[in-house]
């Protein structure tokens, strides 16, 4: 049985191979955000630092750390009309906030023209000149952020946006405009870093059922600033990441074409992993697809199993990195997280 650490060291090569569609020696681990928590209780120890949080990863198994940017998108603190929709704060877990679907806090052009805009400092990039100076030569770091999509209709309301499509197609232009030169100067300045050895841009367009908004809403408006930082990636090059939620059938051709080299979660209610990685073969990395309910309520001998299976019927051809159907936050229990790293550990050497 594996140890209290992972029994190989990292190696970002293998995971740069993994995540342009190719076959290494093993099959990394990928996830696009685990709790400082949840790492702390697998180090035995609070995350004070950077460090901690590299030794968490190169010992958890992990060819990388992953990083964003700090930034405050909405600086003024404006509150959408109605307030913040609020959950109940437990035992463990932080009580969470979220917008509300109907009006936002840009509603028209007058609310534009006051709406105080985020800028990109050297402070949100101080994690970043830090990792610079102490990552492990064996690991790079991924460069993180997103949302052009849904800061936009977030800031918007998601009703005041569906009808602006329509009534006012040159406002959601302008904010999409605004909100997308932002976030692509965080892109713009993460490639610029030595040690960044990937880029991971998210942002949920879709649902179980299918897409949020139509793909001509989305070429005309997110596509291009994804084509942006696709570019950004074939310039170094390096792994082109995207994140949604959701089933993408009808968009995973165009992401390829917008230079999206791996794609992440691959919900296991959405999409099953085993068809994606037939359709779309070495052109397309994956990572995921272990459920989200199966990590936060499930039995730690079905998550080995699981993800066994995934290894052994997805992982084997090449192109695919064991992670959550999302994310580990804080509700995970370690036990199941633990199952599925050691599963990998064990099992997935090529």
């Amino acid at each position: 049985m594996p140890g209290l650490f992972a029994p190989y060291g990292p190696d970002f090569g293998r995971l740069r191979t993994t995540l342009m569609g190719g076959k290494a020696d093993r099959v990394p681990l990928m996830e696009l955000g685990i709790d400082e928590g949840v790492m702390g209780q697998f180090l035995g120890r609070p995350l004070q630092n950077l460090q901690d949080k590299i030794d968490f990863y190169r010992l958890a198994g992990y060819d990388y750390i992953k990083l964003a940017p700090v930034i405050n998108m909405n600086p003024g603190a404006a509150v959408p009309q109605g307030g913040l929709r609020r959950s109940e704060a437990t035992d463990l877990d932080r009580a969470r906030n979220w917008g509300t679907e109907s009006k936002g806090i840009i509603t028209s052009w007058e609310e534009f023209e006051r709406f105080q805009w985020a800028e990109v400092s050297d402070a949100a990039l101080r994690w970043f000149d830090e990792a610079e100076k102490i990552m492990p030569p064996e690991m790079r770091v991924i460069g993180q952020y997103g949302d052009i999509f849904t800061f936009t209709w977030e800031f918007m309301g998601f009703e005041t946006f569906s009808y602006a499509l329509v009534e006012d197609p040159a406002l959601v232009e302008a904010v999409f405009e605004r909100v997308g030169s932002i976030i692509f100067a965080l892109f713009e300045r993460m490639a610029q870093y030595e040690t960044v050895g990937g880029l991971f841009y998210s942002d949920d367009i879709a649902y179980f059922s299918g897409l949020m908004i139509s793909p001509p809403t989305l070429r005309r408006y997110l596509f291009p600033w994804m084509k942006k930082i696709g570019d950004l990636c074939q310039a170094r090059p390096m792994p082109c990441l995207y994140h949604s939620d959701g089933r993408l059938w009808e968009v995973i051709d165009e992401l390829i074409g917008l230079g999206v080299t791996t794609l992440h979660p691959i919900e296991p209610k959405a999409m099953e992993i085993r068809e994606v990685q037939a359709a779309f073969g070495p052109r397309l990395g994956l990572i995921g697809s272990v459920d989200m309910d199966l990590l936060a309520r499930g039995e730690p001998e079905v998550i080995r199993s699981t993800v066994r299976s995934l290894i052994e019927e997805v992982g084997r051809r090449g192109g695919y990195c064991v992670g959550s159907g999302n994310s580990i936050p804080n509700y995970i229990p370690v036990t199941n997280f633990r199952a599925m790293l050691e599963t990998t550990w064990e099992f997935g050497q090529l």
